[in-house]
């Protein structure tokens, strides 16, 4: 039997919704098996479905994980700035500003991360992820015959958002809402960024994942 092999990508994800019925998903990652990256998902009113990723390796995994209609390859930026973030790439301008903790991320808090980013654990709990965040899953199926498993271990509100695409606004600060339709979970409705550990486990994994559960030491950190 072949051992388990588990992609592990340590990083936050942002979420939110816009006037005109597009979703952004911005994912800013600085430990995975491709080196630190950042990458967004869109979906507009329609349904359609457009992947920005930076590179070639990055798109040829994500497409190979997510559903997508159209995928867009170009550099792709985040930076920090007061109050929140920045985010550039070829045909997408983000800004975001970040409120306090979320009522989800103080009870995250409460589970120990190395429990929080488990497999095990994501499993167990995803029922009640389900049943507490409309939209959110903790485990699922991915594609290519994969199981994916998130882990969540801080959540901050995002209080306002702009975004254009392809040089066009698109629209006031929404809640994500309808869920987007990627994978096999969305982002909750009410606009986050969150701290998380995502493990992809590729087809005949069982069992325990490689190298163990990940822990504190996984780099995630606690702020902005």
């Amino acid at each position: 039997m072949p051992a388990p092999t588990d992609l592990r990508f340590a990083g936050r994800i942002a979420g939110f919704g816009t006037a005109s019925g597009t979703r952004v998903v911005l994912g800013l990652w600085h430990m995975t098996p491709l080196g630190s990256f950042a990458d967004a998902m869109l979906q507009d009113a329609r349904g359609h479905r457009i992947l920005l990723a930076p590179n070639d390796e990055v798109a040829a995994l994500l497409t190979g994980t997510y559903r997508f209609d159209e995928v867009r390859v170009a550099p792709v930026r985040w930076r920090r700035i007061d109050g929140g973030l920045r985010f550039e790439a070829r045909d997408l301008r983000a800004q975001l500003r970040l409120g306090g903790i979320s009522p989800l991320g103080r009870a995250l808090r409460l589970v120990p991360a190395a429990v929080a980013t488990h497999p095990r654990w994501l499993q167990t709990v995803d029922p009640v992820a389900r049943m507490l965040v409309p939209g959110a899953r903790t485990a699922g199926t991915a594609g290519g015959g994969r199981r994916e498993f998130y882990g969540v271990t801080l959540a901050r509100r995002i209080v306002w958002a702009e975004a254009e695409l392809d040089g066009a606004d698109l629209g006031a600060f929404a809640p994500l809402d309808p869920p987007v339709t990627f994978g096999f979970g969305s982002a909750p409705a009410s606009p986050q960024l969150v701290d998380v550990v995502t493990t992809i486990r590729e087809p005949g994994a069982r069992g325990r994942p490689a190298g163990g559960a990940p822990d504190q030491a996984s780099g995630v950190p606690a702020n902005t």
